[in-house]
């Protein structure tokens, strides 16, 4: 496949209705939030394992489609697979204590390109695989940022119950209680945080030129489209209530190191609130709105004036 030839940056917008769109492990899995503003984040390592799991999904199988960072892979071995293809009479390859090193830049180019055709993840995204089977270090063409809401956030908890027991002891436990007055009921509590409603927008970057090193091709972004259009349909769970993407704009350039800065680009994509019906700016100082709760209270405005010679506006969704 040939490699991508032009620029392209993105806007994501996606939203949570009653859920934790992505908890920090470090505060109680509470939703992430920025400190200073409460405005909610959602990591880039997030969105890029949802954009992993539905390629799984719909090219699961497929030669060129593996996926690298998955849950239980060892990495090491993925690397091997990378020696046997250009080794395959080397016995050292097939001990699995061995290390493993490219004998030369010729062979250490040969085992990125292996990695890049074989695992998406690698082409896309860049990969560290020099973790004792050594296969070098890739930069991906397409990176991403944070998602933070465009509104502060106020996280709920919320208490749950369980009615059964996990085993015979704590059954008697909660049968008896502490004081050893009996009980009807096996109730544990326990507590999930959620937020009620939150609008995401997340920025993305997809660079033509890095995008020669790895083969990243024009049907691996239409598949990375994809799967930012579809990959909360497939994500879905009790913890992250209701997720959807929102907006996909792609602005498209007709060079590979492009035609106008990104953030002017991004600029012209203006959310507000919608009010009676027409545009308002969001601005904490002024606003005397009630909070959002569903995706039409916000107002989403494309500025398609007078573009830089060479871009043009994609809206996927």
């Amino acid at each position: 496949m040939t490699a991508l030839a032009r620029r392209h940056d993105f806007v994501l917008l996606f939203d949570v209705t009653n859920g934790n769109p992505n908890g920090d492990p470090d505060a109680g899995n509470l939703p992430r939030l920025d400190p200073e503003t409460n405005h909610g984040l959602v990591t880039d390592v997030s969105l890029k394992r949802k954009i992993r799991n539905y390629v799984d999904l719909a090219r699961g199988g497929q030669d060129g489609f593996h996926i690298y960072v998955e849950e239980g892979a060892i990495l090491n071995e993925k690397h091997r697979q990378a020696y046997r293809a250009l080794r395959p009479d080397d016995k050292k390859v097939e001990d699995s204590k061995a290390k493993l090193n490219p004998k030369d830049d010729t062979e250490a180019r040969e085992l990125c390109d292996f990695m890049c055709a074989n695992f998406f993840d690698v082409r896309t995204f860049g990969a560290v695989m020099s973790t004792g089977v050594n296969c070098g270090q890739v930069k991906g063409p397409v990176q991403m940022t944070f998602a933070s809401s465009v509104e502060p956030i106020l996280p709920a908890e919320i208490s749950i119950t369980r009615m059964a027991a996990t085993n015979e002891a704590e059954k008697k436990q909660r049968a008896e209680g502490d004081d050893g007055d009996a009980r009807t009921d096996n109730r544990t509590m326990g507590r999930k945080h959620i937020v009620p409603y939150g609008l995401y927008a997340a920025h993305g970057f997809v660079s033509a030129k890095f995008a020669e090193r790895t083969g990243f091709s024009d049907a691996d972004l239409e598949l990375l489209f994809e799967s930012l259009v579809n990959m909360f349909e497939h994500d879905r769970s009790a913890a992250r209530g209701e997720m959807s993407t929102r907006g996909l704009i792609v602005f498209r350039h007709d060079s590979a190191l492009g035609n106008a800065p990104a953030h002017r680009l991004f600029e012209r994509v203006r959310i507000g609130r919608r009010v009676d019906g027409a545009f308002r700016e969001i601005d904490a100082r002024l606003d005397n709105l009630p909070p959002a709760r569903r995706f039409s209270d916000y107002s989403i405005e494309i500025d398609r004036d007078d573009l830089p010679s060479g871009v043009e506006i994609l809206e996927m969704v």
